[in-house]
């Protein structure tokens, strides 16, 4: 059974995380994010800190 969590950063749904064998892989939900799909994080919390990387560069 996968375990997915939700990734969003204030209002922004960046997309999801499934549980696999040595980290989480990453589903773009955003196209803003589409860099990041496919990547394996090894903890949630990283994938957290890469979306808001992400979305920080598109603010500036």
């Amino acid at each position: 059974m996968s375990t997915a969590h939700v990734i969003e950063v204030g209002d922004v749904t960046a997309g999801i995380v499934v549980a696999e064998r040595g980290g989480f892989r990453f589903f773009t939900a955003e196209r803003l994010f589409k860099a990041l799909d496919g990547a394996v994080f090894r903890t949630i919390a990283e994938a957290n800190r890469a979306v808001r990387d992400k979305l920080k560069q598109r603010r500036h």
